[in-house]
């Protein structure tokens, strides 16, 4: 009878295949990560400094107009009112381009002949308006209402800056959403009286109050919403 043997199978492994713990794809974990951490860290800068650049928010923008006209001698020396040209900005979202009949209220007797205003003297005989190159130009997608502003004691120098010290008008404030935000967040510190609006010199001292204390009184008088409805999207994206 034969007696049971036992039979070992002895099996090889190569070194190759005992040296890996991890899949060898594990391999490309590091220098990918090595790649991504340099590509994160050159564009983030990158994508920072283009996308709020002054290129890129317009802020200085200055077209050449189809003629001169100086918002300093207008708005500035003469003090002529910013709602007297731009008629629409109490009752209307837009603010409306003066027509050349506007113009030609003063200056067909005053400077009458000067050569700077042969374009509107030409436009006011024809009926062909002058076309104005908008300087401040949201995108379609920003609804913005100058009543709903002006209305509610926002001074034309809180988005135009000094237009009355503008020898050419330029657009001073980059206009961005972020920008915005910051005072609809807390529209209490750039609230004036209505009748200030335009008043490109007015402060809060001229009423013997503080900002802080006269925008909280303002925001009830003009019936402000919270900060928190605000900046709700839905206000400006519609």
């Amino acid at each position: 009878m034969e007696s049971n043997k036992s039979i070992r199978v002895i099996t090889t492994v190569s070194a190759d295949e005992t040296r890996f713990q991890f899949p060898r794809w594990a391999n490309y974990l590091v220098p990918t990560a090595i790649l991504l951490a340099i590509g994160i860290l050159t564009y983030l800068p990158l994508l920072w400094s283009v996308g709020f650049s002054a290129q890129t928010t317009s802020v200085g923008y200055e077209p050449v107009q189809p003629l001169p006209f100086s918002h300093k001698v207008h708005a500035g020396d003469l003090q002529i009112d910013c709602r007297y040209c731009h008629t629409t900005v109490e009752r209307a979202a837009y603010a409306a381009i003066p027509a050349t009949e506007v113009c030609m209220n003063c200056h067909a007797a005053i400077k009458s002949d000067s050569d700077l205003l042969k374009n509107v003297r030409d436009s006011y005989g024809s009926g062909t308006p002058i076309h104005w190159i908008k300087v401040h130009d949201l995108p379609d997608f920003v609804f913005f209402d100058h009543s709903a502003h002006v209305n509610r004691g926002v001074g034309c120098v809180s988005c135009h800056g000094r237009v009355d010290q503008m020898e050419v008008v330029h657009q001073s404030a980059p206009l961005s959403m972020g920008w915005c935000l910051e005072c609809h967040r807390q529209p209490e510190a750039r609230l004036r009286p209505r009748e200030a609006v335009t008043d490109m010199e007015w402060s809060a001292a001229d009423e013997d109050l503080s900002a802080k204390g006269l925008g909280q009184q303002l925001m009830q008088d003009y019936h402000i919403r919270s900060p928190e409805f605000m900046t709700s999207c839905s206000v400006c994206h519609r």
